[in-house]
């Protein structure tokens, strides 16, 4: 029997006892934005650090101005053998509305969810402690199979992801020694159906903008003044709607600058997954996409950049009816970056938009919400040829490489701060209804998620 075999054997042996110990991670109420939770994310991070130190890792909980991080180091088989870093969160969402929620939030259960399905339930069971989980106990694997690790391995688990990651950047200039590896792997993302794997190689960057527009220094009667008095909603609309123009492109000074063609084999690849506008967009009761015609939906939320208006308000809103001219309107908005796009250069376009179109007597504020920048990983990285292969091996359908619409910032950090290049891999699914009530993550992610780091660990350490 090879130690491949002999892990897996293992994971699949012990199988029960790790999820017995998911459930026991997934009861702490490690909810990171809410202060009354402080005292159960420390909980959670050091129910971590001794299930680290009970499989022979090194691991201590790191105290930073929020929450604590967890940090553990395990040698490999042999001194020389790669090291990589791992990296996932134990902090969760907050759970409200609780009425919503079918079972409590943090009473995980095993729930039949479709003939043949069944599935985790509970806060955090896919974002992200199932995920993070699948990692540490195919480590387990690996100790109870052959005594030691094939790969050296450094964990890091933050315990501030869902509450914007505020003692992340200096924790990781503070340790960049530390934490440096020849690579970093990020559990927290997706497969691209129940039966394919995937492997993320490109994120998308986001700048958000907060746009007030003032007007009268009082609202005002709109029998009065309609007319007369300029009218701050209906100048933001214009504004905003300038923002694209009627090819769905995104009108802004220097937008596409630094966006780059995807290339013609990897949208022929993205083609060939078979999603349509329609079972895309059907899943939501849509069917028509919105943004850049002569596009597929694939391109367009994982490769061309974006301008959504997430929000806008002013005036009267409440119950019944009053006529009133607003003495400001305002609106939040957000662009999906790519390429090397700019976020500073994105953020002063579109304040100079809306700088240009307003009245002469009115003005406009604004409140920056965050920016950071797109990252491209390489399609062919040695490491990520590897993990696609050990995937391939471990599920019915071969591994995929795809792009993900939204943003993990985590790893620019690792690139700018540790220099480190990422191997995005994760099991969650389309259905988890992460971030709302009734998260679950599939009992065969949690399963396969552990056979799949087992090989993947392998993979890796060869040269």
């Amino acid at each position: 029997m090879t130690d491949l075999t002999a892990a897996l054997s293992a994971a699949d042996a012990q199988f029960d006892e790790s999820l017995e110990r998911l459930f026991g991670l997934l009861r702490i109420p490690s909810i990171s934005t809410d202060p009354a939770f402080a005292a159960d994310c420390r909980r959670a991070g050091q129910w971590l650090v001794d299930e680290l130190i009970g499989l022979g890792f090194d691991a201590s909980l790191r105290d930073t101005p929020g929450h604590p991080m967890v940090v553990a180091h395990h040698d490999g088989a042999t001194p020389d053998a790669p090291h990589f870093l791992f990296y996932g969160h134990y902090d969760v969402q907050p759970v409200d509305p609780l009425e919503l929620w079918t079972s409590p939030p943090f009473e995980p259960e095993i729930k039949e969810i479709a003939p043949g399905r069944k599935a985790i339930t509970g806060r955090g069971a896919a974002d992200d402690k199932g995920q993070l989980m699948t990692f540490v106990e195919a480590c387990r694997a690996w100790k109870a199979a052959s005594g030691s690790l094939p790969c050296r391995i450094t964990i890091l688990f933050e315990g501030e992801e869902e509450s914007g990651s505020p003692s992340l950047k200096p924790f990781l200039k503070a340790n960049a020694e530390e934490l440096t590896a020849e690579c970093a792997l990020v559990c927290d993302t997706g497969m691209w159906d129940t039966e394919t794997p995937a492997i993320s190689v490109g994120l998308r960057g986001l700048v958000g903008e907060e746009v007030t527009i003032h007007a009268a220094d009082r609202d005002l009667h709109s029998g009065l003044f309609g007319g007369a008095a300029a009218n701050p909603l209906q100048i933001l609309s214009k504004i905003l709607a300038d923002l694209h123009d009627e090819t769905g492109r995104v009108t802004l000074e220097g937008f596409y600058d630094g966006v780059e063609h995807t290339p013609a084999q990897v949208l022929e690849s993205w083609n060939n997954l078979g999603k349509t506008a329609e079972s895309f967009l059907g899943e939501v009761g849509l069917s028509v996409p919105a943004g850049e015609k002569g596009r597929s939906v694939l391109e367009l939320t994982w490769a061309r950049p974006t301008a959504e208006i997430n929000g806008m308000w002013g005036g009267y809103t409440g119950e019944g009816f009053k006529t009133v001219i607003a003495a400001q309107a305002a609106a939040k908005v957000s662009f999906r970056l790519v390429g090397k796009q700019d976020p500073d250069q994105i953020r002063a376009a579109f304040r100079a938009h809306v700088e240009a179109r307003l009245p002469e007597d009115c003005s406009a504020s604004f409140s920056p919400h965050g920016g950071s920048p797109a990252i491209q990983l390489p399609f062919d990285s040695p490491m990520v040829t590897k993990a696609r292969n050990a995937l391939t091996d471990e599920w019915p359908k071969p591994a995929v490489m795809i792009g993900m619409g939204g943003s993990i910032p985590i790893v620019g950090d690792f690139q700018n701060i540790l220099g480190l290049q990422s191997v995005l891999c994760g099991f969650g699914l389309t259905d988890d209804r992460i971030h709302s009530p009734n998260e679950k993550y599939d009992l065969t992610s949690f399963s396969k998620g552990i056979r799949s780091w087992v090989r993947i660990l392998q993979a890796l350490s060869k040269p």
